[in-house]
C-alpha cells in the first residue's frame, strides 16, 4: 500500500500550535515539542483560573447584595428567600449592580420581597419616582467662522398685543449630581435651595446632607423609619452607622434595647 503524503496537514498542525505559544521564552515558542507542552499546560491553568475567578466574583455580589439588603432589616438568606416566594427572576449579578447603583430599585424589589415574606399579595409594578437629569446644552462649533457685526446684531422683538398673555420663561435647572438629587429625595430636601460646593457651584452629597441636618431632616432607611414608628424611638437622637451616616434597623432595635434597659 503507498505511503500517504500528509506533509500539509502537519505543517498546518504545527504552524496553529507555535501561533498559540508566541511570546513564551525560551525555546517554547520556536520548537514544537515544548511548545506543544506549554499550550496544553496553558489550557489547564487558564481553566482553573476561570473556576477560580467565578468563585470571587459570586462572593463579591453576595457581599454587596447582603450589604443593602440589611439596610432593609433583611438577611442575605431571608431576601434570597423572598425572591423565590415573590418569583423575581434576576441573578446576583443584577442585584448586586442594582444593590450598589440604584438603590431606589433594590429598595422597590426589598418591598416585593418583604410582602412575600408576609404572606400580602405581590405587586407586580413597583413605581420608582427619580428626578428628571438636566440637560446639557450643546457645546458650540469652534471651527464655525464668526459672523459680521452686522449679521449678528439681534432683530428687534416683536411687539406683543395687549389681549396676548406673557409667559414666563422655564426656571434654570439646578446643577447637581444623580447622587445629591438622590439623597434630596430621600431626606425630602429642597435641592434649589442648597448651595453647591462642587466644581462650579455644582450640589454635592455632602451639600445636602448639610442642609438637612440645618433643616432638622433625619437620615434613615424607609424600614428602619417603620421599626422606629413600632417601637416608638425617636431617630433625632440615634446615630446611623449606615452608608453616609444612615440610620438602619439595627440602629433602631438597638436604641429601643437601650431605653427598655434604662
Amino acid at each position: 500500500m503507498a505511503r500517504t503524503a500528509r506533509s500539509l496537514h502537519a505543517r498546518k498542525k504545527r504552524r496553529k500550535v507555535l501561533e498559540q505559544a508566541k511570546g513564551y521564552r525560551g525555546t517554547k515558542n520556536s520548537s514544537y515539542k515544548r511548545a506543544k507542552e506549554q499550550v496544553w499546560k496553558s489550557g489547564v491553568y487558564a481553566y482553573q483560573g476561570r473556576k477560580q475567578r467565578k468563585r470571587d466574583f459570586r462572593a463579591l455580589w453576595i457581599q454587596r447584595i447582603n450589604a443593602g439588603a440589611r439596610e432593609h432589616g433583611l438577611s442575605y438568606s431571608r431576601f434570597i428567600h423572598g425572591l423565590k416566594l415573590a418569583e423575581i427572576d434576576l441573578d446576583r449579578k443584577i442585584l448586586a449592580d442594582l444593590a450598589a447603583t440604584e438603590p431606589e430599585i433594590f429598595a422597590g424589589i426589598v418591598a416585593q420581597v418583604q410582602n412575600a415574606l408576609d404572606g400580602n399579595p405581590v405587586e407586580t409594578r413597583v413605581k420608582i419616582e427619580r428626578s428628571a437629569e438636566p440637560v446639557v446644552p450643546p457645546r458650540p462649533n469652534r471651527r464655525s467662522r464668526r459672523k459680521p457685526a452686522a449679521e449678528s446684531t439681534p432683530a428687534p422683538a416683536p411687539e406683543v398685543a395687549a389681549d396676548e398673555v406673557a409667559v414666563e420663561a422655564p426656571t434654570a435647572e439646578v446643577d447637581a449630581t444623580e447622587a445629591a438629587e438622590r439623597k434630596a429625595e430621600e431626606l425630602d430636601v429642597d435641592i434649589s435651595e442648597v448651595e453647591g460646593s462642587g466644581a462650579e457651584g455644582r450640589v454635592l452629597v455632602d451639600d445636602v446632607e448639610e442642609a438637612a441636618d440645618e433643616q432638622g431632616k433625619v437620615n434613615a432607611t424607609e424600614a428602619a423609619e417603620r421599626k422606629a414608628t413600632e417601637l416608638n424611638v425617636d431617630l433625632s437622637i440615634i446615630e446611623g452607622t449606615g452608608a453616609n451616616g444612615r440610620i438602619t434597623v439595627e440602629d433602631v432595635e438597638t436604641a429601643a434595647k437601650a431605653e427598655e434597659s434604662k
